[in-house]
């Protein structure tokens, strides 16, 4: 039985892995879906001071407080930051792999500013005029999302490497089905490194909405 650790994107909370993390315990594995502090259920907590690395001990805490070991962490678009922060903090051995769904994969000292787009940057900025420290959804948005603590947007990732270098497969999910992605790059740049499994599905960014099975069946590769 593998526990996979499920970390959703901006302005998203532990809902929108809900009907997959359902998918995986009937597949017979565990399943551990994380709310980030600030957002969804957990909106009520936002303040200036909410940033990424909170957003990463949200993680570690689930991971100690259900005495996880040899996880697969799942993160996907800005849930990238954190599963890859949280991989390299967490103690040896509690996290073998990672799984990034059309997510940023951080060096040390990047931000999900740097690493994404002038059009992101302008949904950022723009979203987070109203009171300076969170970021509105883009209009169209699932009726369920929430604000989105900006710092979590800007702050940049300290990385030692230690953990990261503990983690044995590492995928990427590429979703090619739609237009002013800031991941082709991401795609790019890993797709002919073996040290990756780099996978194309031809889907929008919602992924389970739009590719449930074959997200699945990448997760479940191995497992």
């Amino acid at each position: 039985m593998t526990t996979f650790v499920l970390v959703p994107g901006g302005w998203r909370g532990g809902w929108y892995f809900s009907a997959l993390a359902d998918r995986l315990r009937t597949a017979g594995h565990r399943a551990l879906t994380v709310t980030p502090t600030g957002v969804g259920d957990r909106a009520h907590l936002t303040s200036a001071d909410v940033n990424l690395d909170t957003h990463i001990d949200d993680v570690l805490a689930v991971l100690a407080a259900e005495e996880v070991g040899d996880a697969v962490l799942v993160g996907h678009s800005y849930g990238g930051m954190v599963i890859t922060g949280a991989a390299d903090r967490a103690p040896s051995g509690v996290v073998r792999r990672l799984v990034y769904s059309d997510a940023y994969v951080p060096e040390d000292g990047q931000s999900c500013w740097d690493l994404t787009t002038d059009a992101y940057r302008d949904v950022f900025l723009a979203g987070a005029a109203a009171d300076g420290h969170t970021v509105q959804p883009p209009p169209g948005s699932d009726p369920r999302v929430t604000a989105h603590p900006l710092a979590s947007f800007l702050q940049r990732i300290r990385l030692d490497g230690t953990g990261l270098r503990a983690v044995r497969t590492r995928d990427y999910v590429y979703l090619s089905g739609w237009d002013g992605s800031p991941f082709t790059a991401v795609h790019d740049r890993l797709a002919d490194d073996p040290t990756w499994r780099v996978h194309t599905l031809d889907s929008g960014h919602d992924v389970w909405r739009d590719a449930p099975e074959e997200f699945l069946e990448i997760l479940l590769l191995g497992e």
